[in-house]
Order: C-alpha cells, then sequence, then structure tokens
C-alpha cells in the first residue's frame, strides 16, 4: 500500500495553525497530546497580514 494516507494510531497528531487576526490557516504541525493537552499557541508570520501575529491551533478537516 504505497501512499496511503490511513491515520495513524498514538499520542501524536497534526494540527493546523490559525491566525488570530485573519483567520485563515496558514501552517501545519504536529504535537503530542501526552506532552502538551492544551491549545498549542505561538507567534508566526502571517503572509496575508505581512506581519508577526498570534496563531492558535485548529483541527485539519
Amino acid at each position: 500500500m504505497a501512499g496511503s494516507s490511513a491515520k495513524k494510531k498514538g499520542p501524536v497528531e497534526k494540527i493546523a495553525m490559525q491566525c488570530t487576526e485573519c483567520k485563515r490557516r496558514n501552517y501545519t504541525t504536529e504535537k503530542n497530546r501526552r506532552n502538551t493537552p492544551e491549545k498549542f499557541e505561538m507567534n508566526k508570520y502571517c503572509p496575508f497580514d505581512r506581519k508577526h501575529t498570534l496563531h492558535r491551533e485548529t483541527k485539519i478537516k
């Protein structure tokens, strides 16, 4: 099964980072649910606002 997109089980999940100002999802990353159970937040560059803004974790649809 080359290229299978089956969801793997475990504590690591894929998340999207959403800009708090323009509400667009600009980045994707992974996080370990056991180590960081709370919502992930960090300042990242938003190419639509052309400045650094706060990005929060959201689910990937």
